[in-house]
């Protein structure tokens, strides 16, 4: 390396369109990539602070805190970029391949030398003189370019299906917010073509059969019969591989059918009202702390989408009883609830639409997962 800096010791103010300021938190902490949601400049005399303006190659690391060790590359598309007094600057010479130095701070070794450099009675940090401290391992030039030049590609390409995937999750959102009725609403601001009316009001107890799950002993680690518990669903989906056991054999009306949606109404007040889809074929039951509701007059997918809108979660915050340890809502209070509803062509039409956008989520977020873990593999295999 052939420099070593700290950064700007400057308050951040509102962007002035030109000059960014990048700080710790401004660094996606999975892409590693200059965030661009709440860009701002430094508040300080620009004409003085040339030398904290980034150039192309430069490399920014956390020197302290939960992020310490955490890497930047510097892009020439982010613009004009100074940087803050937390991050330290690495400037690579000429002769080094800028990205290989870069992959270097994803590998095993550097992330021991950060565990354990960072060590502090308190706040955990690494210094400049440290950082340059850090040895690495490096085959010619012009094979430290072929390296640096496949990761770049990779990262790329996890860039790409990171933008599509948080795109979706956007999406999503958005037609979250328009495609049921807000409250004191009859009508949603967006319906598929053929559609009209009011929705009719329904008391879900109506709509859907509510259950609460087996009771007992139960444990996490081994048995014969797979339960469900509030972990099970922390994700929003039934994770498989977050199941209870019971040795004892559950009656028949426990056992999970397709379709059924899952709900958490005894959970801490941020998770209340959290939901998942059962869609599995193979034999699960219903286990404690979630309450169990299987659709008899309302589509499955439409009612576990409708639990997924912002109104329904601030509805369920704002009913839960929070006298005790953990939030709850009891199978009474949810029976009564009354939510509004189209005709079962609308929900049917609903529900596809976002089963739709739900597969393609999980499939770009498959993809990504199966790329980190290729990069993963060859950080292991290709660097020392």
């Amino acid at each position: 390396m052939e420099a070593f800096d700290y950064g700007l010791n400057a308050a951040a103010t509102d962007f002035d369109g030109v000059n960014k300021y990048i700080r710790i938190t401004d660094i996606d902490d999975e892409s590693r990539e200059f965030k661009s949601d709440n860009v701002t400049s430094p508040d300080c005399d620009i004409s003085a602070s040339e030398n904290y303006k980034l150039q192309d190659g430069d490399i920014l690391f956390a020197r302290t805190g939960a992020s310490v060790g955490k890497t930047y590359r510097y892009a020439i598309n982010d613009g004009f970029v100074y940087f803050a007094g937390f991050l330290i600057r690495a400037r690579v010479k000429s002769d080094f391949d800028t990205d290989f130095v870069y992959q270097y701070t994803f590998t095993k070794k550097y992330n021991e030398f950060i565990k354990i450099m960072s060590q502090r009675s308190g706040q955990p940090g690494v210094n400049a003189q440290e950082y340059a401290g850090f040895s690495i391992w490096n085959p010619c030039s012009e094979e430290q370019a072929q390296i640096g030049k496949l990761f770049s590609t990779l990262d790329d390409t996890i860039a790409i299906y990171k933008r599509k995937l948080d795109g979706l999750r956007k999406l999503k959102k958005a037609y979250l917010q328009v495609m049921f009725p807000q409250a004191g609403e009859t009508v949603p601001k967006v319906r598929f073509e053929g559609f009209d009316g009011a929705w009719e009001e329904n008391a879900l107890g109506e709509m859907a059969d509510i259950m609460s799950g087996i009771t007992g002993d139960t444990t996490i680690y081994s048995g014969n019969y797979r339960l469900t518990r509030i972990e099970t669903i922390s994700s929003g989906t039934v994770d498989m591989q977050r199941l209870g056991f019971t040795n004892t054999k559950p009656e028949l009306r426990y056992k999970l059918n397709r379709g059924d949606v899952l709900y958490s109404n005894i959970n801490s007040i941020e998770h209340i009202g959290k939901v998942a889809r059962f869609d599995e074929e193979e034999d699960v039951y219903h286990g404690i702390n979630l309450l169990r509701l299987s659709p008899k007059l309302v589509e499955s997918y439409f009612l576990y989408t409708y639990f997924l809108t912002q109104q329904v979660i601030n509805w369920a915050k704002s009913r839960a009883n929070k006298a005790v340890s953990q939030a709850s809502i009891n199978q009474t209070t949810l029976s009564c609830q009354r939510f509004r509803v189209p005709n079962r062509d609308e929900q049917k039409a609903i529900g596809n639409f976002f089963y739709s956008v739900d597969k393609q989520v999980v499939a770009h977020s498959e993809k990504l997962e199966l790329l980190n873990k290729l990069k993963s593999a060859y950080l292991q295999k290709m660097f020392i």
